[in-house]
């Protein structure tokens, strides 16, 4: 399910695609630029991501793709082009692109953006008490949900989590919507993209599925090197989405984040 903001769509240069969020605050699609360029930027054998030509208050014009069947060689393919765009790093978790200084979005929702020295502290308060706290006032999670999502961020802030690793450079919204299989490959669009855990990518494409998904993750570990026991820790990185789609999407989303957050509480 896609996290983005209702948009229309289209351009009359066969070229590029333009994208409108009428409404949209000043800087949205601003941050959403930068991001792309910073994802970009990562270059070498990272993964593809589209080019901006133009951005403005309430659009941004990007190049235009052509969708192709997925295959699983592509899924291979960007498994390890995602490790490689991880593998760019930042500076800190919650580093905003670089040359950005505000805070950005996931989809509709506000999504803070400020450089912090430890993953547990960053993803606690920055990325599950602010929407775990909104979606228990609006009522789509509840209380005995807000307090396991409390005990795992207490257990975060004490550093229980904390594997040492550096921040990683990631896309932020990694759903399939966002995966685009290509005549050329998968290309990335519409990123959040800030310094994080690169298990946050991983968990986003896993919680809403992608094609040839099991490649992708299979390929993705090989090339990262990661360790054993990985899995066990995606759900604790679907948290963040599910509580964000508590806020926009609804109660089943709240449900889903309680039963997610209990093995972690």
């Amino acid at each position: 399910m896609s996290l983005g903001p209702p948009a229309l769509g289209g351009s009359r240069d066969p070229r590029t695609f333009t994208k409108r969020y009428p409404g949209a605050p000043p800087d949205f699609f601003a941050v959403e630029a930068a991001g792309l360029a910073w994802l970009r930027a990562a270059g070498g054998r990272a993964a593809r991501v589209v080019a901006v030509r133009e951005v403005g208050p309430d659009f941004i014009v990007v190049e235009r793709v052509t969708t192709a069947r997925p295959t699983a060689t592509a899924a291979d393919e960007f498994g390890q082009a995602l490790a490689a765009t991880h593998a760019a790093g930042a500076d800190a978790f919650g580093q905003p692109p670089p040359g950005w200084t505000g805070d950005g979005y996931i989809g509709r929702q506000p999504l803070t953006l400020r450089p912090t020295r430890t993953w547990g502290a960053f993803y606690a308060e920055q990325r599950l008490l602010p929407y775990a706290r909104r979606a228990r006032d609006l009522g789509t999670l509840s209380r005995s949900g807000l307090i396991l999502v409390e005990r795992v961020c207490e257990r975060l802030l004490a550093g229980e989590f904390d594997d040492g690793g550096p921040a990683a450079r990631i896309h932020g919204d990694l759903w399939s919507g966002n995966v685009m299989f290509t005549t050329a490959g998968v290309v990335l669009i519409d990123p959040a993209a800030h310094g994080g855990h690169a298990l946050a990518d991983l968990g986003m494409l896993s919680l809403f599925g992608a094609p040839h998904l099991t490649r992708i993750m299979a390929s993705y570990a090989e090339a990262a090197g990661l360790d054993a026991g990985w899995r066990d820790l995606i759900g604790l990185h679907q948290l963040q989405p599910l509580l964000v789609h508590a806020v926009s999407h609804g109660g089943a989303y709240g449900i889903q984040a309680e039963h997610t957050a209990r093995p972690y509480a």
